[in-house]
């Protein structure tokens, strides 16, 4: 499955980044506008849902009623579902910001070309981590991965400071809020990966040595420590999602008329 599923993203990538690139008017209607914020919502959708599920197997693993069978089983499947919303995170900026264009949040070209590099690239980071964990270069990538995070936290909230102190942002200041959540979600991230460590030890010792009281009590406790986090995280996405929906603040953008003009062919 897991390899079934990095073989589909590779795939899925050229059409992606195809979707999130400026096209003309599809002759059923369809706008460069409409596709890259279709390809946004899904990046949302997949993000969260999966989020989710992983969450519930992450109990199936700390129930000591289960077989041990069953809660690696859980394990297992947690694992490979959790490669979905890591991928979609290391997308989200790239077709993110190629959407900002359409709101007229305009980028210069050596912005854009780093826009556009960062989503392959930090995918790549994220499939080496999950396909070659346990190898020297799994682990080095998901030092190189962890270390990245909290270079792109900073770099956000760089970016964001500079773009609304220069007003760069004055006619869409629900940019620059739904890029400080995204960092924030980031930095929960982080956080909660620091407290899953016995969590993903436990299971360990689960698969070699069996269930013991001690071992329960550990992932039960690491569980617990990083619920605050995973919720924070949640909740951050969807007030991320509602921005996007309400824009608070936001002015029209004149490429909003200049998109309906095409889907509706009134342009020749």
């Amino acid at each position: 499955m897991g390899r079934g599923l990095g073989v589909l993203l590779i795939v899925m990538m050229p059409a992606l980044l195809l979707a999130a690139t400026a096209l003309t008017g599809a002759d059923d209607g369809l706008t460069a506008h409409e596709l890259t914020r279709f390809v946004h919502q899904m990046l949302f959708v997949y993000w969260i849902g999966p989020d989710i599920g992983v969450y519930y197997l992450s109990h199936r693993i700390t129930d000591p009623s289960l077989s041990v069978g069953q809660r690696l089983a859980a394990a297992e499947v947690m694992g490979q579902i959790d490669l979905i919303p890591r991928v979609c995170m290391s997308l989200m900026l790239t077709v993110g910001g190629i959407l900002t264009e359409f709101v007229d949040v305009p980028h210069p070209a050596w912005q854009m070309a780093g826009i556009v590099l960062l989503g392959p690239v930090w995918l790549s980071m994220i499939l080496v981590t999950y396909f070659r964990r346990g190898t020297d270069l799994g682990d080095t990538a998901t030092k190189l991965d962890f270390y990245f995070r909290w270079l792109m936290i900073f770099a956000v909230l760089v970016s964001v400071g500079y773009s609304f102190s220069t007003g760069r942002l004055d006619a869409s200041p629900w940019v620059g809020s739904k890029l400080v959540l995204f960092a924030a979600i980031l930095l929960f991230g982080l956080l909660m990966r620091l407290r899953v460590a016995p969590l993903v030890a436990g299971i360990g010792k689960l698969a070699t040595a069996g269930p013991s009281a001690e071992t329960d009590q550990m992932m039960a406790a690491s569980l617990r420590r990083t619920k605050p986090f995973v919720l924070a995280m949640w909740a951050c996405l969807l007030l991320a999602a509602l921005l996007g929906v309400v824009k608070p603040g936001g002015q029209a953008p004149a490429t909003a008329a200049l998109d309906n003009a095409v889907s509706m062919h009134v342009l020749p």
